[in-house]
């Protein structure tokens, strides 16, 4: 039987760069879908994978990427038009006959959610799901990257994470251990059609408790101050922060405070075939940007 070709959009994000990388290594044929060519897409091409430049709101790229492929990761980046780019990709997945899509949405996607990203993912997973393209659905809690995001700054210059989160929990995890989720899903499509994972870490933590694994790894106190949601706001906005993202992660932030990303699975494990690596590793491979001294 000969080995599919897989689609991998959003290549050069987080998940996808790993996704690509897996694939490769599994012996899957794999042709990216990118914004443009760059260092990004010449890794890709260096490790073998075919390179397609185009753009979810151009219908005739996205045919150009989808012509003899299968299977399909869908990852749309955190920006605007998110509705609109599923539906081009569903019409053209549909069109090209696509027996299998993994789509990346987020733990808290749900109808009527105030930030609108967040309710398009929800609106993106129904028509997904009405296009008949053996979709899964990934739903992740905050990526482990959100810490270098968010506070790697702060940490570095001042010991403090300063988060409007509360007292709200959820269990760190990377990138890297999600793209396992999706590849999973992708290598076995029929086990996994239907269903909706929500990928987390090992541990649900406090912003306190990841502070202090923070302040055991850099040897240095660091703490925990839950700031008023302006305060953030005006502090991610003189950062340079996009307002669609400020607004997104403010809503974000009040879902956290109420508890909804207080959640641990095993998917991980079980369909990606191994352990999430514990927030302690993900620090101290990423101690620099946090302003450990090399």
């Amino acid at each position: 039987m000969t080995t599919p070709t897989i689609l991998v959009t959003g290549a050069g994000g987080k998940t996808g760069s790993y996704v690509v990388k897996q694939l490769i290594e599994d012996g899957f044929p794999v042709r990216t879908f990118v914004r443009r060519r760059d260092e990004r897409s010449e890794r890709f091409t260096s490790l073998g994978a075919d390179v397609v430049v185009g753009d979810f709101l151009d219908i005739e790229s996205l045919r150009s990427a989808m012509a003899g492929v299968k299977r399909a990761y869908f990852c749309y980046p955190v920006a605007d038009r998110l509705l609109e780019a599923t539906t081009n990709f569903a019409v053209v997945g549909k069109e090209f006959g696509l027996e299998a899509v993994v789509n990346m949405s987020q733990i808290i996607a749900r109808e009527g959610h105030p930030s609108p990203l967040t309710h398009q993912h929800w609106l993106g997973e129904k028509v997904l799901e009405w296009a008949d393209v053996g979709v899964t659905h990934i739903r992740p809690t905050l990526f482990a990257e959100m810490t270098v995001i968010l506070s790697a700054k702060t940490i570095a210059s001042d010991r403090k994470i300063l988060l409007p989160y509360g007292s709200g929990k959820h269990a760190p995890v990377a990138a890297e251990d999600i793209a396992r989720v999706v590849v999973g899903a992708l290598k076995n499509p029929r086990l996994h059609a239907g269903k909706v994972y929500t990928v987390t870490g090992q541990k649900d933590m406090s912003q306190s408790e990841i502070a202090s694994v923070f302040s055991t790894i850099l040897t240095k106190p660091v703490e925990y101050v839950d700031i008023p949601l302006e305060h953030w706001q005006k502090g991610a906005a003189d950062a340079g922060f996009p307002p669609f993202l400020i607004e997104h992660l403010s809503r974000v932030s009040e879902d956290y405070k109420n508890g909804l990303f207080a959640k641990v699975t095993d998917v991980v494990r079980e369909v990606g075939g191994r352990q999430p690596q514990p927030i302690e590793d993900f620090i101290s491979a990423n101690a620099q940007a946090f302003g450990a001294l090399k």
